[in-house]
């Protein structure tokens, strides 16, 4: 991806342009958008550049709430600030909250139905494929990290380890971690 100077780089027209920007990007996105909002805001739309995707996304998964709530707010901050901040969060909620309504009154209907878990179960792996290759997408982005790629890694291998296989709180390892990495970062940079 080319990385234009900040100012001649695509950015929403409006706010109508973010609502419905965000409104399109959570209608493709059932059951994980991680890989729908990377792919909208840094391929197609070039709003963000990989590297502050990255980084916005890390922000938006410490913070509390939804992930990708808290991202949208960023970036509809960043263009247009707390107005573009909720458009950008009306434009991610509202239209898919009626959709959820309606679709949970079919499902409680129909849940029963084999046909019904079945499809459930399925779209649950293409989640968890979608969010891998998501990851893997944004490996690269990790090569200009302060820390070099190989530390980044295992940075992140170890994270993955105390929460998937240790089952240890997330709260806990981001408190350990984040302090630690954000202190190991500081040292490098003020060199």
């Amino acid at each position: 991806m080319s990385q234009l100077p900040v100012d001649s780089r695509p950015r929403p027209h409006s706010l109508s342009d973010l609502f419905f920007s965000f409104t399109l990007l959570a209608l493709q996105g059932f059951g994980g958008v991680l890989a729908i909002v990377q792919r909208e805001l840094i391929d197609r739309k070039q709003w963000l550049t990989t590297e502050e995707f990255v980084e916005d996304w890390a922000v938006a998964q410490i913070l509390p709430g939804p992930n990708v709530i808290n991202l949208s707010m960023m970036v509809g901050n960043r263009y247009f600030g707390l107005a573009g901040a909720l458009t950008a969060l009306a434009g991610l909620l509202t239209v898919p909250l009626i959709l959820v309504l309606l679709l949970a009154m079919v499902y409680a209907h129909w849940a029963d139905h084999p046909g019904v878990a079945g499809a459930l179960r399925g779209m649950s792996a293409v989640t968890a494929g979608l969010i891998f290759a998501s990851g893997l997408k944004l490996l690269p982005a990790l090569k200009r990290h302060p820390l070099g790629q190989r530390f980044a890694l295992c940075i992140s291998a170890f994270c993955f380890v105390c929460i998937a296989l240790l089952r240890l709180p997330l709260v806990y390892v981001l408190l350990v971690l984040g302090p630690l990495v954000w202190f190991l970062v500081y040292r490098k940079l003020d060199r």
